[in-house]
Parts: C-alpha cells; sequence; structure tokens
C-alpha cells in the first residue's frame, strides 16, 4: 500500500514541477526515498521535528507550490495544532499523508498506533480526510488530491497488500462504492476492514448492503442516507477508535436526517498495545469472524 503511494508520487513529481516532498527522517518507510533520488532539489527532510514541518509547508503552499508531508500518522498529531493554524484556517494546499495508521504498527506498541487521527482531522474545517483501502485506490485517490486544491489528509496502513476494487476508475473523491447489495442491513467500512467485512457478510449469512466509503469527509450523505431508508440497521467498521472516525461520521448523519440504528465496531475508547497484527485484530473484534458474529446478531434482533 505504501509502494502504490510512492510509485505514485514519484510520477506526479515528473509532471508537476511545483510539487515537493517533506518528511520528518522517515523517508523510507513512508516510500518518499524514491522521490528524493530523482527529485533532490524538491525534497525536504526536517528531521524528527513535525511541528517546524508542517510551518515550511506552509510557507511552500503560499509561494505556489504543492507540498506534501508525509509522515507517520501518530506523529503527525504532535503537529495538529500548526496543522489546524497555519494549515486548515487559511485553507492552504497543503497534502498531508500519515502513514502506519490505526493498528498497522503492531509491534511497536500503543505510541506507534493511531487510532484518533481520522476524527483530528475531520474536526477541522476544510480539510478533506481520506482513508483508501486498496492499491489501485490509493494510486487514484492520491493522483486526485493532488489536483484538487486545499488541505487534505490521506490515511494509509503499512503492510498491507489489497486489491479488492474493480475498474479503470476505482475511486471518487466524496462518493462510495457499493460492493454487494442487500436488505437486512448496510455495512460500511473503509481502509484495510472492507475485505474482512466482505468475508464477514458470507460467513454471517446475511442480507447486507456494503458501502466502501474512503472518503469520511465529505461523506457521501446521499449513499448513506438511500441506505438508511432502503435497510435500516446501519454497521460501520473502521480500525480507528469508534469515537470520531467513519462511525462518528454517519451516526451525526443519519441522527439529523434519517435516524435508524447505528452500531460502530472499532476499537472501543482505548489505546493499543504491542503485539501481532492478528492478535490486535482478533482482540478489538476486527477479523471477519467476530465482525460477522455482530452482523448474525442484529439480523436476529439481539443487537449488542
Amino acid at each position: 500500500m505504501r509502494a502504490a503511494f510512492g510509485e505514485t508520487l514519484l510520477r506526479l513529481g515528473d509532471q508537476y514541477h511545483n510539487l515537493v516532498v517533506l518528511t520528518a527522517d522517515v523517508a523510507k518507510p513512508t516510500n518518499v526515498y524514491a522521490f528524493s533520488q530523482r527529485h533532490p532539489d524538491r525534497f525536504f527532510n526536517v528531521g524528527i521535528s513535525e511541528q517546524d514541518m508542517v510551518g515550511i509547508a506552509a510557507g511552500f503552499s503560499l509561494s505556489g507550490n504543492i507540498p506534501v508531508i508525509a509522515a507517520f500518522a501518530p506523529f503527525l498529531m504532535r503537529a495538529w495544532e500548526q496543522i489546524r493554524s497555519t494549515i486548515a484556517r487559511v485553507s492552504l494546499n497543503v497534502k498531508i499523508v500519515g502513514t502506519h495508521a490505526g493498528l498497522s504498527a503492531s509491534e511497536e506498541g500503543s505510541s506507534h498506533q493511531s487510532l484518533e487521527d481520522v476524527a483530528l482531522m475531520r474536526v477541522l474545517p476544510h480539510m478533506t480526510v481520506v482513508v483508501p483501502g486498496d492499491k489501485q485506490e490509493i494510486r487514484e485517490a492520491t493522483e486526485a488530491l493532488i489536483e484538487m486544491s486545499g488541505p487534505t489528509y490521506l490515511r494509509l496502513g503499512r503492510d498491507e497488500d489489497l486489491r479488492f476494487l474493480e475498474g479503470d476508475r476505482v475511486f471518487q473523491l466524496g462518493k462510495a462504492a457499493i460492493l454487494r447489495d442487500g436488505s437486512d442491513m448496510t455495512v460500511i467500512s473503509n481502509g484495510g476492514m472492507t475485505p474482512e467485512v466482505l468475508k464477514a457478510v458470507e460467513q454471517a449469512k446475511v442480507s447486507a448492503r456494503v458501502l466502501h466509503m474512503p472518503t469520511v469527509k465529505p461523506l457521501d450523505q446521499d449513499a448513506v442516507l438511500s441506505a438508511a431508508r432502503d435497510t435500516g440497521h446501519i454497521v460501520c467498521v473502521e480500525e480507528h477508535s469508534i469515537i470520531g472516525g467513519l462511525g462518528g461520521a454517519v451516526a451525526e448523519l443519519v441522527a439529523d436526517k434519517c435516524p435508524v440504528l447505528v452500531k460502530r465496531l472499532g476499537v472501543n475508547d482505548d489505546f493499543g498495545e504491542s503485539g501481532p497484527r492478528d492478535e490486535l485484530m482478533r482482540k478489538h473484534g476486527l477479523e471477519a469472524a467476530a465482525i460477522a458474529r455482530e452482523l448474525a446478531a442484529i439480523k436476529g434482533g439481539n443487537v449488542p
């Protein structure tokens, strides 16, 4: 997934001569190292100083460049105040890319596991927030965010190698992809959770509409409200805290415009911990079998 981002950024660097890349001493793990080799005059490693990196990126934007910030998602949160005051408040054209998000930095423990980043970025006015799910979608989302004007946050994992979307163009900013239709309920997910959701629907033997929702902000309101009206129950699944992320965005929308049950599956108001990723996913109920049990319970009228 990170490789798909790095390859796309390299290609866009050839196309956009005002595209500059900044990182906080993590060029190789964020996969922007190739860009630094091809375009050394447009690559800046500021060291472990995320706040300064954001300020420098703001300056590049004000001088007509397209700055891309690439760093580990949890440590970008160190610079949230600078992102808020220097970038979002004046709607600068800065592209923020957080890698190693969610539980993907599993063995490194809670300090490296970003479970709050979507919530923190979504609350900022003017900020576009995207959580793509497969390699082709990452390529297309990266290109779309570079082409648009304004501050953006792109959330990536670490070592996933996923492809589950079909077609020549799989990503549309602000649009959900309907991967499956059904009448019992709707399941909404993004990132690497969508393949688990598809498996879970099969295991639970439920008739579920599956919406892959890569854009958390702006949310595809039409798709969510149509699902609420057509299927009633909605289940949101994300590799993030259940507070403030995709589930929070969906719950806020339907509470205002079409109240239905919204069940949020994610990390339940807790920090991460060190361990193998599959074990952490199992602990937080984010593997297909656990999701299937939740779906079966809802179908049976036994809402947990």
